[in-house]
């Protein structure tokens, strides 16, 4: 009695496997179920995800897209101050405005004022 071997290799066309690969990449799809739902065992599927991953490049560049955007024109920065400072000696009561950019040239004259 001879046996006879009743399976066959099935072959798949490159459209039916691009269709079910794109189904497996849909965010929440399960391989296993995409693979069930098209009567194909899933370590067949997971088989052709491997050889499409290495068949691709490892890192995928996508073209720059630039977008025009209109910048509008500051508007005028309101001149600073400076340093307020107030103290009183006495009767007498000394205000003034000092600059910014000269702190250390302030504490220098309140030095030399309060000694």
């Amino acid at each position: 009695m001879q046996a006879q071997d009743s399976r066959k290799r099935r072959r798949y066309s490159a459209e039916l496997k691009a269709q079910i690969l794109a189904e497996c990449e849909v965010p929440g799809a399960s391989v296993a179920k995409v693979a069930l739902s098209h009567g194909i065992n899933g370590n067949i599927v997971h088989g052709w995800r491997k050889l499409a991953r290495q068949a691709e490049p490892v890192v995928k560049v996508a073209p720059a897209n630039f977008v025009p955007v209109a910048v509008a024109t500051p508007a005028p920065m309101p001149e600073p101050r400076g340093i307020d400072v107030e103290f009183r000696r006495g009767a007498a009561t000394i205000r003034l405005t000092w600059p910014l950019g000269a702190s250390s040239d302030l504490s220098n004259w309140l030095r030399e004022l309060l000694r």
